[in-house]
């Protein structure tokens, strides 16, 4: 499997990155974890449209999911429409909350080009088995756990802190963590984001193989925040930033 990041900005697009956007690819097929405000043009930097196996939703704050409304107008108006419909896994209403968001009647929203599918615990996506567990979240949210082989990635997606987080993550070669929130601010917000040291010691729990801090809002350091997981994890601590490759 190889990880691209597309957008790692936290909660907001950043000045040099787009909100929340990672693409995975495995056997030629093109999997796309989140698509965050401002990720769209950041995909087509890799691929084009057409070229999308399948998108996966973490969770419908608009900083996950919000450029699939640029991706409906891309399959339904471009040159090259109609095209097969891009398969969407997420959270429960997600096509109407996208149909909503485009100002789109319920019937047929985006169900035309977007095949929208609920998130179950394991689904065959491609050539990848994924798996998913609900998150500590406002709205509903999941970590996702991609399998090819026998290598896997984990994305937090967002969370508070959690054990479902840890018996997801077990033993995966990269994990794909968010780190949001500063250590030790006694005004952090309960059951929101974690902090670094959190995800450090999520992955150092998890027995994670590496750990890819990300997230990261543009009023904070990505360095800082990468050196405050590797407090409290002992393996090798990296950061996402746009355009970034890991092989796993």
């Amino acid at each position: 499997m190889k990880l691209t990041v597309l957008g790692c900005s936290g909660s907001v697009p950043g000045p040099d990155s787009p909100a929340s956007s990672y693409l995975v690819t495995a056997d030629g097929f093109h999997l796309v974890l989140d698509l965050g405000s401002g990720a769209l043009g950041a995909l087509q930097r890799h691929l084009s449209v057409p070229e999308i196996g399948a998108i996966t939703l973490s969770h419908l704050h608009p900083d996950h999911c919000m450029d699939l409304c640029g991706l409906y107008v891309a399959a339904k108006y471009s040159p090259s429409s109609p095209l097969p419909r891009i398969p969407v896994y997420g959270p429960p209403g997600a096509a109407e909350r996208m149909a909503l968001a485009y100002d789109l009647p319920l019937d047929p929203g985006m169900e035309e080009e977007l095949e929208f599918h609920t998130w179950q615990e394991i689904q065959q996506i491609g050539p990848f088995t994924v798996r998913t567990t609900q998150m500590v979240h406002p709205v509903p949210a999941y970590a996702i756990r991609v399998e090819h082989g026998n290598k896997s990635l984990v994305y937090s997606g967002d969370t508070g802190p959690n054990d479902r987080l840890i018996e997801l993550a077990r033993g995966t070669d990269l994990m794909l963590c968010e780190a949001a929130l500063r250590d030790d601010d006694p005004n952090n917000p309960p059951d929101l984001h974690l902090t670094p040291a959190d995800a450090g010691e999520h992955a150092k729990r998890a027995g994670a193989k590496r750990l890819v801090i990300t997230h990261v809002p543009p009023w904070f350091n990505r360095e800082t925040q990468a050196i405050g997981a590797r407090r409290t994890y002992p393996g090798e601590v990296l950061i996402a930033t746009p355009n970034a490759t890991f092989d796993i």
